[in-house]
């Protein structure tokens, strides 16, 4: 019998820059604690990703101690405090929804934008900020980071590996940016669950996640390779999208770790 287990756990504390393993992380109110509460915006504060701009997946992010960024591009870097509570707030756009921010000021500014080739800004989502998860899928008061839409994504390996099995070349998992890969179950076998356990934390699986063009870039050089997304979209489209991983919803806090067994409770 099968026993699915978390194999991987990732964070991706920039929105649409590199993302690293760990072992463990905590749940807050955000999403996984450090994920994705930073961003990247135009001058007018809507958020830049990946699917305009692939040298996004070059900017390799680490957390120092204090909340701070240490970003690396090549040999060049820049350090980035966590911005003061006085620091200058910024109205932002992710998806639509309209978020107070905090900006990292003109060096991390500068150093972004002559890495895209465009005026740009980093912010931060202070502690303060609420950004309401889609009350179609989530309770009152459930809020989310500067993910897409939801705080967690869920992938299985089998899942990830049926996609391998029909291509020229594999590809990592990185490409599909997941917080939480499982193993040891069947291919696609997150698409049945609708509510599951992982250590001690319940989830409720509420969507499916519908694909862009991210998963066509390389995350190790930028570059895009369209075949991945044709070959999902000759067996993964449903109604017009294509579906590849789910997004998951929790109530309250608590920590999971890579080995937790995962729980299928409905």
């Amino acid at each position: 019998m099968l026993a699915p287990t978390v194999s991987e756990l990732s964070l991706y504390p920039v929105k649409s820059c590199s993302g690293h393993q760990v072992e463990t992380f905590a749940l807050d109110r955000f999403g996984p604690a450090g994920d994705r509460r930073w961003m990247i915006t135009d001058p007018d504060g809507r958020f830049l990703t990946q699917r305009e701009y692939p040298r996004l997946a070059l900017v390799r992010v680490a957390v120092q101690a204090g909340g701070g960024l240490h970003l690396t591009n090549g040999s060049s870097t820049c350090e980035v405090a966590l911005p003061a509570t006085g620091a200058v707030s910024r109205r932002v756009d992710v998806w639509g929804d309209q978020v107070q921010a905090l900006d990292a000021g003109d060096a991390a500014a500068a150093w972004l934008s002559r890495h895209l080739d465009t005026p740009c800004r980093l912010v931060y989502m202070p502690q303060d900020s609420k950004r309401p998860v889609d009350p179609a899928f989530a309770d009152a008061g459930q809020t989310v980071s500067f993910a897409d839409a939801f705080p967690l994504l869920l992938i299985s390996r089998a899942s990830l590996d049926d996609l391998n099995s029909r291509l020229p070349q594999p590809v990592p998992m990185n490409r599909f940016r997941p917080n939480l890969v499982v193993g040891g179950c069947e291919p696609f076998a997150e698409d049945s669950w609708r509510r599951i356990r992982v250590g001690s934390v319940e989830f409720d699986v509420v969507k499916a996640c519908q694909r862009c063009s991210i998963p066509s870039i390389d995350q190790a050089t930028a570059e895009r390779d369209g075949s991945i997304n044709r070959v999902l979209a000759s067996y993964r489209r449903f109604d017009r999208k294509i579906l590849f991983g789910q997004n998951l919803l929790y109530s309250g806090g608590g920590r999971i770790a890579v080995g937790d067994p995962v729980t299928i409770l409905q």
